[in-house]
C-alpha cells in the first residue's frame, strides 16, 4: 500500500531547532514492518513521487527510484531529472530503515551534503 511520508529537517548548524519548512513529501510503498517495499515499488513506481521543499528555494519534484548497487545489492534515490545524474539525492540505508513517526532518516543532497530528517507523519496516500 502506498503511503504519504512527510520528513522535516532535524537540528543541524544552519537550523539549530530544525525546520518544518525544509523537508520531503514522499509517496512510497511500505511493507507491514514499515520498510520500503521494492516489489510493491516495481508495480507502482510511476506513483512513487517526491516533493522536496526548502525555505527560500523553489520546490523540486522527482521520483523515488530503487536501483541495483549499494551495500545490500540495491539502493534508493530521488531522481529529479532522468536525463541527468548530478541532481540525484540518495538516502542513507533506506533499504533497511523502519519508517515510523518520530524516527530519523538521512538523505544526501545533490551536492553530497548529508541532512537528517524526522519522520513527521505517515498516512495512506
Amino acid at each position: 500500500m502506498l503511503q504519504h511520508i512527510t520528513l522535516t529537517l532535524a537540528r543541524e548548524p544552519d537550523f539549530p531547532e530544525g525546520s518544518t519548512e525544509c523537508g520531503y513529501d514522499i509517496v512510497a510503498p511500505l511493507d507491514s514492518a514499515g520498510h520500503l517495499d521494492p516489489e510493491a515499488w516495481h508495480k507502482a513506481k510511476a506513483q512513487c513521487r517526491v516533493r522536496r521543499f526548502w525555505v527560500g528555494e523553489d520546490d523540486r519534484s522527482g521520483l523515488l527510484v530503487h536501483q541495483a548497487g549499494g551495500v545490500h545489492g540495491a539502493t534508493w534515490k530521488i531522481d529529479y531529472d532522468p536525463k541527468a545524474s548530478n541532481e540525484d539525492e540518495s538516502g542513507y540505508r533506506l533499504d533497511t530503515h523502519h519508517f515510523v513517526a518520530n524516527e530519523y532518516v538521512s538523505i544526501r543532497d545533490a551536492d553530497g551534503h548529508p541532512h537528517t530528517f524526522k519522520i513527521k507523519e505517515i498516512h495512506p496516500a
